[in-house]
């Protein structure tokens, strides 16, 4: 961020339009925005160390090909889970259609989102058929309650 937007962090840069951000560095470790704890999910895009979260009983994991088991007993319980799953064909840092859908067996919660698709994954109507039951396609402006 200091990098890409050095203005944002730069006192000398001081007109109207500059945002003005105080980061905040996650760690692999729950914390509290508003009174909810956010349990941070670690995995891996390729190499790159990315988190995942849960809310409460939301689980949210995009961008991701590898999460180790450890992570995976943080979402254990989770009622509803949005995943990535890219394409069919196998991808050097996303998971593939059938690791997401074998991700959601495994952590197995009431509901899951596939999300972060390419359009090489396959049309909607095809995809849905091939897609257990508590399986979906996210879409835009989807709104989950819990």
């Amino acid at each position: 961020l200091k990098q890409e937007f050095h203005y944002v962090f730069d006192e000398r840069f001081n007109y109207p339009g500059i945002p003005r951000i105080n980061p905040n560095i996650i760690t692999n470790k729950p914390f509290e925005i508003n009174g909810d704890v956010i349990t941070p999910i670690d995995g891996l895009h390729y190499k790159l160390q990315v988190f995942g979260f849960r809310i409460k009983d939301f689980t949210y994991i995009t961008d991701m090909n590898a999460i180790s088991d450890e992570e995976i007993e943080k979402v254990e319980g989770t009622k509803v889970l949005v995943i990535n799953a890219l394409q069919k064909t196998p991808h050097m840092s996303h998971f593939t259609l059938a690791e997401a859908i074998e991700m959601v067996e495994r952590i197995n919660p009431n509901k899951a989102y596939l999300t972060h698709m390419s359009h090489t994954l396959g049309l909607h109507e095809d995809i849905m058929k091939e897609l257990p039951k508590n399986i979906e396609l996210a879409w835009d402006g989807l709104e989950i309650t819990i």
